[in-house]
């Protein structure tokens, strides 16, 4: 077997040499070897992992496709500052102006929007939109006869106006025709840190003030009347807890007995009625649908009694 092989080497060295001799160039001359060595030589590649080694998770060679995570999370919007879009710029600048509670131009309210490379005419939509938003109030300028889309001053409309302190909260209370209260909500609208205040009211008796159960925050305020308080010594507080009150069944009992009709019903009927029976429902029988084959009412009549 290796003479063969032996033979079978040394005729190709033999017509690799004569096809060497023929060419005279001798940059094909090289080609031609390093070819030919690379077709007698075994390959040198570096062996393929095996499958158990590319299944394997914590194979630090390649990374697998599916752990790849992309640079940018493509189901998400990029930030696009304050949108391009008028009303939404409106929206933003109706938070600026109530963030600082003061006047501001035209033109700040465009620095803080980071609206200077827009077109002149998307900014007087702008201005517009704004004169016109019912939370705002513009205030144009007296010292110009013709005003134009850059002139004048803005300033947040709040919900209750006028109402920043606890003079002008109770100048508004008082000034109600009607028994409805003023939500904390809307009050904190013009005067965020509204709670101080009304609890320094409540206080003193001149508001009233409803709280949440859970965090014993104010969520509505009526007015109140410090004169009508008064202050009940505690040993009254301690004789009132002592009055023994009558039960249930000796109330219901003597309003009957003098005519009168009890606001609610005998507690002992609701108990006899407490021990009824169940009773079970009956199901209902199950509706037929609509017959929508009715053209073919005669084809599904039933001949069956008409065999011999």
């Amino acid at each position: 077997m290796s003479s063969y092989l032996d033979k079978q080497a040394n005729s190709f060295k033999g017509n690799l040499a004569s096809a060497a001799a023929k060419l005279s160039n001798p940059t094909s001359t090289k080609a031609v070897t390093t070819k030919a060595a690379s077709l007698a030589l075994p390959s040198l590649a570096p062996p393929s992992p095996s499958p158990s080694a590319a299944s394997d998770p914590n194979t630090p060679s390649v990374k697998r496709k599916r752990d790849a995570v992309p640079d940018v999370p493509y189901s998400q919007p990029q930030l696009t500052g304050y949108g391009a879009e008028v009303k939404t710029q409106m929206t933003f600048a109706v938070e600026y102006l109530k963030k600082k509670g003061e006047d501001k131009t035209i033109t700040e309210i465009i620095d803080h929007l980071s609206l200077r490379g827009y077109t002149e005419e998307h900014k007087r939509e702008l201005a517009d939109g704004l004169r016109g938003h019912p939370r705002i109030d513009w205030r144009p300028d007296g010292s110009l006869s013709e005003q134009t889309w850059q002139t004048g001053m803005y300033s947040h409309r709040p919900i209750i106006p006028g109402v920043k302190d606890a003079t002008s909260l109770l100048a508004h209370l008082q000034r109600k025709t009607d028994a409805s209260g003023v939500s904390v909500k809307d009050l904190k609208d013009g005067w965020p840190d509204c709670e101080e205040t009304l609890s320094s009211l409540e206080r003193q008796h001149k508001v009233l003030v409803v709280r949440t159960k859970k965090d014993n925050l104010p969520r509505c305020v009526w007015i109140d009347d410090a004169s009508l308080h008064y202050s009940v010594q505690p040993e009254f507080h301690v004789m009132w807890h002592r009055v023994p009150l009558p039960s249930t069944d000796d109330m219901h009992r003597k309003l009957v007995s003098v005519g009168q009709k009890p606001t609610s019903e005998d507690p002992r009927k609701n108990a006899n009625l407490g021990t009824k029976p169940k009773t079970q429902r009956k199901r209902a029988g199950k509706r037929g649908g609509k017959a929508t084959n009715v053209h073919m009412a005669h084809l599904m009549q039933d001949y069956s009694g008409m065999r011999r």
